[in-house]
């Protein structure tokens, strides 16, 4: 499988508190012990270092997320991503410019995206944009 971590499941995965026995880790866990390919973004990287204060603990992002291959997008993708937020918008969901984005990335590269972010889970009805279970 081909996947799209998003910043949610990530800082999920991150964190050593109760939230890690969110659905999204084990998920993300197998995904990386069967070696499925993973993937990111600026985006992703950006918001997770900005919610972990501590220089340790971002030392360990830039590390861990080093080696994911990076998904840079194009003039197309962000024309297309205002597409689908405008298709989403229309339809009742209510989707930020980012996650909008990264939903589009998802569809252009044919990746599945796991998440913890229910938004994703209602524009997904509206979109061809494929969750991770």
């Amino acid at each position: 499988m081909s996947l799209f971590v998003d910043t949610s499941a990530w800082s999920l995965a991150f964190r050593r508190d109760t939230q890690a026995d969110h659905a999204v880790v084990p998920i993300l866990r197998r995904a990386l012990l069967d070696g499925d390919t993973i993937v990111t973004t600026g985006f992703v990287i950006q918001e997770l270092l900005q919610g972990f204060n501590g220089a340790k603990d971002q030392t360990r992002i830039i590390e861990r997320l080093q080696v994911l291959p990076l998904l840079n997008p194009t003039r197309e993708t962000h024309i297309q991503a205002a597409m689908l937020r405008n298709t989403c918008r229309r339809n009742g969901v209510q989707l930020g410019t980012v996650d909008a984005l990264i939903a589009q990335l998802c569809i252009e590269h044919d990746l599945a995206l796991l998440t913890a972010d229910n938004d994703f889970a209602h524009a997904a009805r509206f979109v061809p944009l494929r969750l991770a279970t």
